[in-house]
């Protein structure tokens, strides 16, 4: 599948074929073709869009999306997967679950996006916008802040966007990707810089409190 404009047709006529048969993850990329990248992130950065840590699960999401982004970058034609997962067979309901989410969500995108900025998202340097995005938010994801609050949200922000970028071919959605990137390096700086200054007061004030100790 080449043209967007083919992206639901092929999602419902995956349904129907679940009806006749389960069938494999494997037979579901084939048929979305490099969509498929672009679906698997939409669905797993969801749960991920909420204001309070995950915990391990951040680290190994952000991996997952790193991942993603390098084969972008190596330009494979469809996500490739541990064995056990692309051999999944998976029924009827699981898949019409997962199609319906999936056309909500694309439909949704419809109404916010629009072609423009076309070589942000086609071609060589739509690969490398691409790809490079979901690498560097998926390790920014990665990196375990513990109780930092947004932590997911913004670097997921980044992924979400390039994601839908993809389905409506608008470029303006790449830089808005962009946007979200620095603002989580912003962010994180911030933490780091009140970590530091945190340090220093309390290595200010560790002689005294020994003092006292003894």
């Amino acid at each position: 599948m080449k043209n967007y404009a083919e992206l639901i047709p092929v999602l419902k006529e995956i349904v129907i074929l679940a009806k006749k048969k389960d069938i494999t993850i494997r037979e579901v990329l084939q048929k979305l073709d490099h969509y498929g990248f672009s679906l698997i992130a939409l669905l797993l950065v969801l749960p991920f869009m909420q204001p309070f840590p995950v915990g391990p699960l951040s680290v190994l999401g952000g991996m997952t999306f790193a991942a993603l982004g390098w084969q972008i970058l190596q330009k494979k034609p469809t996500p490739l997967l541990p064995k056990k997962i692309l051999t999944l067979r998976l029924s009827e309901k699981n898949w019409s679950r997962i199609t319906r989410l999936s056309i909500f969500i694309i439909t949704l995108s419809q109404k916010i996006t629009k072609p423009r900025l076309r070589h942000l998202v086609n071609g060589s340097s739509g690969l490398k916008f691409e790809g490079g995005i979901m690498v560097a938010g998926g390790i920014l994801m990665a990196i375990p802040f513990g109780v930092l609050p947004l932590n997911n949200f913004f670097p997921g922000l980044a992924i979400l966007f390039v994601t839908l970028a993809q389905f409506e071919e608008d470029g303006l959605f790449i830089l808005i990707a962009i946007f979200w990137l620095i603002f989580s390096v912003f962010y994180f700086s911030i933490f780091f810089f009140g970590i530091y200054l945190l340090g220093l007061e309390l290595i200010h004030y560790l002689p005294n409190w020994m003092a006292n100790l003894v």
